[in-house]
């Protein structure tokens, strides 16, 4: 092999070096992207009432003279994250709530509970509903629509799979007497309130919501919506009637909105629902919902989906012995056996 001196190089050749390497322009003529993110130390915190097509409305400088609502989009990097009603977020950009103005949430702050459902009980993928709630409202009426204990079992699934205490308010008792209805959740303890005829149960409800996040959930017709006009006056919340021929309420409020309740606390209305899907949820949740009942299951062998036929069930063996309330366990099961498909 022979090689070529720099006398014998061809005509036209160059000797390379690092100065002839060419870099193809960034065609959309803007700066490569970096994976450094701005820590947005000037952000502000907001709490979400409501979200609209991907616009949020933010509630800046809470509970201050400066209390106003601010109009918000989500930032590129949170376009994965879900950003519901009760979400306490970090702001950027112009938060001022002037008309026509537009901030940025950055950031979703940690969240205490979430109250989720999914489309049906064979789907696992969850719909969030709310965040930061601690209490959920289940509005039932007495009848028109006839009410659901099964749907109502599946309201209290999801509460005690997020962690949060349930309360039932019972509408339109003019009707019909809601005590047979009511009688499927008394080893519940569930504080219940019945609105009386043509009056809403306001002033028994107030210090029930007072210093609470509350979530109210409810089918179609039942007057969730009417029910939190009156608790925060001058809400105008669309209301529906029930359809004549099917029984069934047509939806009215179709989006989430959190409220200032004016004895203090939140609550937050949502669409009326006509299914609840509990996919999403684990059995185990349910169970740490009944301490005592829980207590005895840890006996039961393992897999045991305490349920009747369930063999070798620990709680079968107190209930023999006498040491359980019958109506408690039943209570447990009907919520395990709700689950379906997913126990």
């Amino acid at each position: 092999m022979s090689w070529l001196s720099d006398d014998d190089e061809p005509e036209g050749f160059d000797a390379w070096d690092e100065s002839d390497v060419r870099v193809r322009p960034n065609p959309k003529g803007n700066r490569p992207r970096t994976k450094t993110r701005p820590t947005h130390d000037d952000a502000v915190e907001g709490r979400v009432l409501s979200v609209d097509r991907g616009r949020y409305s933010v509630l800046v400088d809470a509970d201050s003279p400066a209390e106003h609502a601010a109009t918000a989009t989500r930032a590129r990097e949170l376009r994965d994250q879900a950003i519901v009603t009760g979400d306490r977020v970090d702001l950027v950009g112009d938060a001022s709530g002037d008309e026509g103005t537009l901030a940025r949430i950055v950031r979703v702050r940690p969240r205490t509970t979430l109250l989720r459902r999914s489309a049906d009980d064979t789907d696992a993928v969850e719909r969030v509903i709310v965040a930061n709630a601690d209490q959920l409202l289940i509005v039932v009426a007495a009848a028109n629509p006839e009410p659901r204990p099964r749907l109502v079992d599946r309201y209290l699934v999801a509460a005690y799979d997020a962690g949060i205490q349930p309360l039932m308010v019972v509408t339109k008792t003019d009707l019909a007497d809601p005590e047979p209805f009511l009688a499927n959740f008394t080893a519940l303890d569930i504080p219940v309130v019945r609105s009386a005829p043509g009056a809403w149960p306001v002033d028994e409800l107030a210090p029930l919501l007072a210093h609470h996040t509350t979530v109210a959930v409810g089918h179609s017709g039942v007057g969730k919506s009417t029910l939190v006009n009156a608790l925060v006056p001058g809400t105008d919340r669309a209301v529906g009637v029930v359809n004549a021929v099917t029984g069934r309420g047509r939806h009215t409020s179709s989006s989430t909105l959190s409220l200032r309740v004016p004895s203090g606390g939140w609550i937050i209305d949502t669409p009326g629902v006509r299914s609840f899907g509990l996919g999403h949820v684990d059995p185990a949740n349910i169970l740490r919902g009944f301490p005592d009942l829980a207590a005895v299951a840890e006996d039961c062998p393992r897999g045991c989906t305490h349920l009747a036929d369930a063999p070798d069930c620990a709680l079968d063996d107190a209930l023999e012995r006498g040491e359980l309330d019958p109506a408690r366990v039943d209570s447990l099961r009907r919520l395990l056996s709700s689950l379906g498909s997913t126990t």
